[in-house]
C-alpha cells in the first residue's frame, strides 16, 4: 500500500548546497530507482513529482506539482501515484540503501514518529477521525508512522507503514475496495515501528540507538526487541 508519504523519497535541506552538485546527486538518485518503473514516460513523472515535491511551492499536491511540472492537468500525477504500477517497497529498499551508502554510521539513531494527512471523505485507505500532531487535534486523516535514519551527517526517512484503523481491518469488502492487500491485518503503532525496525536492521542498516515518543519506548514488545538486538 502507497501512503500519501509514498509520493516522495525523503530529501535533506541545506541552505549551503551547491546548485550544480544537488542537480547531479538528483540525477544519481533517480537514475538508480528509475529501473523501477517499467515504462519511461512513468520514470520521467516520477522524476517530475519528486522535483516538484522539493521545489518551493506553497502547497505541493497532484495539482500543484502537475503545474510546476508544466502539465495541463494533474491526471498524469494522479495515475503515477494511483494506476500505475511500480513496486513502492522496492523502492524504498533502493532510497534506504542510498541513505545508508551516505549517511551510515555505527552510533546512528532509528528514529520512529507518526504524522498524518487530513482527508476529505471515507474512501482513503486508513482514513476516519482520529488524532493527528498534523492538525493537534482528532480530525479526518490518514495515519501513518515513519522511521528515519539520523546521524551527524544528515538525516533521511528510509521506511513507512500505513496505520490501519480496526475500523477498516476488520472490514473485509472495505479493504477490498480500496485494493488492500489480502494479507494485511490489524498492527498497532508500536508494532509497525517494529517491523520497520527489524526491516532496516536484517538490512545491514549500522545504528546504534532508537528514539521516539512514550507511545514507542513505553511498548514492551518494541523494547525487548530491541535489547535483544543490542540497541539502546
Amino acid at each position: 500500500m502507497r501512503t500519501t508519504e509514498d509520493q516522495t523519497a525523503a530529501a535533506g535541506h541545506s541552505v549551503d548546497v551547491d546548485p550544480a552538485q544537488w542537480q547531479e546527486l538528483f540525477d544519481e538518485l533517480l537514475g538508480r530507482v528509475a529501473g523501477r518503473f517499467a515504462r519511461v514516460d512513468l520514470r520521467r513523472r516520477a522524476k517530475a513529482f519528486v522535483g516538484g515535491l522539493l521545489a518551493d511551492l506553497p502547497r505541493k499536491n497532484c495539482w500543484t506539482i502537475a503545474e510546476h511540472a508544466g502539465d495541463a492537468s494533474p491526471d498524469g500525477m494522479q495515475h503515477l501515484l494511483g494506476r500505475a504500477v511500480w513496486d513502492a517497497d522496492a523502492l524504498r529498499d533502493d532510497v534506504r540503501a542510498y541513505a545508508t551508502e551516505h549517511l551510515g554510521d555505527p552510533e546512528a539513531v532509528l528514529v520512529v514518529d507518526e504524522t498524518g494527512d487530513l482527508k476529505k471523505g471515507t474512501t482513503t485507505v486508513g482514513v476516519q477521525r482520529q488524532y493527528t500532531g498534523t492538525a493537534g487535534r482528532v480530525e479526518n486523516a490518514q495515519v501513518a508512522v515513519y522511521l528515519v535514519y539520523a546521524t551527524d551527517a544528515g538525516h533521511a526517512v528510509i521506511d513507512r507503514e500505513l496505520y490501519l484503523p480496526r475500523a477498516w481491518t476488520d472490514d473485509p469488502d472495505r479493504l477490498q475496495a480500496a485494493g488492500v492487500p489480502d494479507q494485511v491485518g490489524f498492527a498497532t503503532k508500536p508494532k509497525l515501528a517494529t517491523t520497520m525496525i527489524t526491516r532496516a536492521l536484517d538490512a545491514g542498516v549500522p545504528a546504534a540507538w532508537v528514539a521516539g515518543d512514550e507511545v514507542y519506548g513505553a511498548n514492551p514488545g518494541l523494547r525487548a526487541e530491541l535489547e535483544r538486538r543490542g540497541l539502546g
